[in-house]
């Protein structure tokens, strides 16, 4: 029964109305929030950052465009992130990738990421018997999307990527609903990624990197006919790194990210102080690419509450002769858009064409993390061809 309470708290969050709240302060909520989660370790032991760092398995995610200058050829990832682990145990985050570098210009792949939510009991009795708990119907909620990707260099250090996603959301309980159905949707990734021949400096070598990610551009999705029709999480990501090259075997990357959702805020559209359901119908007018312009410039408080809708993330590699690597990072999000704040630690280990990494989040803010004191897993297998890019 806790556990049934637990998820309805937890479908509460991910289609909570942005309305009926006070003027300041308002986060900004979408549908299928599970896609802002850091899926793989290695990303996630960095801060949540992956948009300009070093090409791997798992760039699916955070910038398809650095398939193009992958050293191997062919790769797979998988990866495993507990969710609620604190309070429950089968409520996880999946994910499997594929790349295919096909020569020296261009790679392609494809991913599924996969979010269960376990398996709940479905209760309508307030005060159950024995006999009700035991034999009580049992669902399984769950969200998932497939993503094909496609990545050309353009240049000698530059590479563009389209990514096509589907997006299939099935969180209704056929409690009061019989003919209760999953909602779906289709979203586009557009990304570009640089990165520059090694420098000779005075002490040591060095190696420049940017990139930049539109991600989830697509129509938004509805969960019922009577209810309002969330946008996805459109996100716009940009970031750089630099690696301190400083012999044969030891190298440090560092990096900086920022991202911004690309979602109309919450707006006080008859202006009597409260966002309520009279602003609701002319919030759903909004359409999806209105919303991702309109997301630079429509904060109620002006720019001082557009910059607070942006977050940033640090993450630092020490890595030593490419078969052991320690990681670190910081991810900020303001007080007022979700107080997400936390330190991340990671590992990774390579043997022959295996890679092991995992990482470790601690919440550094007053609101709980529901990823909090978790570790999440990844195994890569890389095979084929070789590709010098160094």
């Amino acid at each position: 029964m806790n556990k049934f309470l637990l998820a309805l708290g937890f479908f509460s969050t991910l289609q909570v109305s942005v309305f009926a709240q006070e003027v300041e302060g308002r986060p900004i909520t979408t549908g299928v929030p599970f896609l802002a989660i850091a899926a793989d370790p290695r990303a996630a032991g960095l801060g949540d950052q992956g948009v300009a760092t070093r090409p791997d398995a798992y760039s699916q995610q955070w910038n398809p465009a650095k398939f193009a200058f992958i050293e191997r050829q062919q790769g797979v990832g998988f990866s495993y992130t507990p969710y609620l682990s604190q309070i429950v145990d089968d409520i996880f985050l999946g994910q499997v990738t594929y790349y295919n570098r096909i020569n020296d210009r261009s790679a392609f792949a494809g991913s599924l990421r996969y979010f269960s939510l376990g398996d709940i009991d479905i209760i309508t009795n307030p005060n159950p018997s024995q006999g009700e708990l035991e034999n009580a119907l049992v669902a399984s909620p769950n969200e998932f999307t497939l993503d094909v990707s496609y990545a050309l260099r353009l240049g000698d250090r530059f590479a563009m990527s389209v990514t096509g996603r589907y997006l299939r959301s099935d969180l209704k309980l056929q409690v009061s609903d019989e003919d209760a159905s999953a909602a779906g949707s289709i979203g586009v990734d557009i990304a570009g990624f640089y990165q520059s021949e090694q420098i000779t400096y005075n002490d040591f070598d060095g190696r420049w990197r940017g990139g930049f990610n539109i991600s989830n551009i697509g129509p938004k999705i509805k969960y019922d006919e009577a209810g309002q029709e969330n946008f996805l999480p459109t996100n716009l990501r940009l970031g750089g790194g630099f690696d301190f090259i400083l012999d044969p075997y030891n190298v440090i990357g560092v990096g900086l990210e920022f991202n911004k959702l690309l979602v109309p805020s919450p707006q006080d559209f008859n202006n009597d102080g409260v966002i309520d359901g009279t602003d609701a119908e002319e919030y759903q007018r909004i359409g999806f690419l209105e919303g991702m312009f309109q997301s630079f410039g429509d904060a109620p408080n002006g720019f001082s509450e557009e910059l607070k809708e942006v977050t940033w993330s640090l993450g630092a590699e020490y890595k030593y002769d490419d078969v052991f690597a320690f990681r670190m990072g910081y991810f900020n999000e303001s007080d007022l858009k979700g107080a997400r704040k936390f330190a991340t630690l990671g590992l990774g280990f390579k043997y022959t064409s295996i890679d092991v990494d995992v990482s470790y989040l601690f919440s550094t803010s007053q609101v709980r993390n529901p990823l909090e004191n978790t570790l999440r897993v990844g195994l890569t297998f890389s095979f084929g061809e070789e590709y010098s890019e160094y």
